[in-house]
């Protein structure tokens, strides 16, 4: 569960985010709004790479501002551009960094890095250079990179941004098929069909909570 208590955050001096009370524990969450809106900032919030000026955001009982690390090992986080997280030359290796420090020996992680692999799609690039790929398989490289960590969350800010129509379905595809809780921020809004739940932020507050039609409708009325 996530529980956000009388959150807001600043930045540069500015608010953008205030009065945040929220909980929920849905297994899909979409997150929609305006560029600008805060949504962007929300999502950083859920594995502490933003802090709450005020207020707490606690993961599964874990807060975020007195266990970063935890938090961040339990909530994965995929950005909109793969090359901000893609991080090694070789997707083998890249794979491989996020498990380092987990106290797992070479073979343990060479298992799970080929699982990762296999899993989206991927097997066989364990040597593939990740700045040769095309947008669609790093974003799959970025996904994959994260999920062999196992977190418990998953939180994607726009990761279909970059996309084509066939690499959007196949991501889309591989969220579907996650057993994870999924924070899935985005303008498409054709993509939040079948989600739990819907967030809908403007000018930094939340203003509409609800099945995904009904949040939709509400933020058409908004958008004008």
């Amino acid at each position: 569960m996530i529980v956000l208590r009388g959150v807001s955050v600043e930045r540069a001096g500015r608010i953008v985010l205030s009065d945040l009370d929220l909980t929920f524990a849905e297994r899909r969450v979409g997150i929609i709004g305006a560029n600008g809106s805060g949504k962007s900032s929300f999502a950083r919030l859920l594995n502490g790479l933003v802090l709450p000026a005020t207020g707490d955001v606690s993961v599964d009982g874990l807060d975020t501002k007195a266990k970063g690390k935890e938090v961040r090992r339990r909530v994965g986080f995929v950005f909109q551009n793969p090359d901000n997280q893609i991080v090694y030359p070789t997707v083998g290796e890249d794979l491989a960094f996020g498990l380092k420090g987990r106290g797992l020996d070479k073979a343990a992680i060479a298992g799970r890095v080929q699982a990762a692999l296999e899993r989206f799609g991927l097997a066989g690039f364990e040597d593939r250079l990740a700045h040769e790929l095309s947008g669609g398989e790093r974003q799959m490289v970025a996904l994959a990179g994260v999920m062999v960590t196992e977190p418990a969350w998953l939180v994607m800010d726009e990761p279909t941004t970059l996309l084509d129509l066939r690499n959007t379905r196949r991501v889309m595809d591989a969220v579907a098929a996650l057993d994870q809780h999924v924070v899935f921020v985005t303008h498409d809004l054709d993509l939040l069909a079948g989600f739990d739940r819907v967030l809908v932020f403007e000018a930094g507050r939340l203003v509409a909570d609800a099945a995904p039609r009904e949040a939709i409708a509400a933020y058409r009325v908004i958008a004008g």
